[in-house]
């Protein structure tokens, strides 16, 4: 799913400004976070709300290097809201929780310096 973590690769094939506006990017409040014992990388599963219009979404996270469950819940974070559900074991992961590899490769959660309204848009 990484396409690279590495900081010297070159950049992505160009897109089109169309292109990037179908990839739908939302942040939303995290309002449940649990382990997720059956999956195959260590990983937690996450409730995150979208605000009315989208609403509550679950995502598969592995993130558990660097954040305790106890830090998750109400933290916001960015994530693809519009890319097919994916079948993770038994857990329906319904939205891309977006982040980035730090030095040692643990992922670090895309979100806002500030609070913003869930639901809102990456433009």
């Amino acid at each position: 799913m990484h396409v690279s973590h590495d900081t010297d690769a070159p950049a992505a094939d160009a897109i089109t400004f169309d292109d990037f506006l179908k990839v739908d990017i939302r942040i939303g409040t995290i309002v449940d976070a649990e382990v997720f014992p059956e999956a195959r990388k260590p990983a937690f599963k996450l409730k995150i709300d979208f605000g009315p219009a989208i609403g509550v979404k679950k995502s598969s996270a592995q993130i558990v290097d660097r954040y305790a469950l106890d830090d998750l819940v109400g933290r916001q974070v960015a994530a693809v809201v519009n890319f097919p559900p994916r079948q993770i074991g038994k857990f329906l992961s319904e939205v891309l929780t977006l982040g980035f590899a730090d030095e040692n490769g643990a992922v670090i959660l895309f979100a806002p310096d500030v609070r913003v309204p869930d639901g809102s848009r990456l433009f």
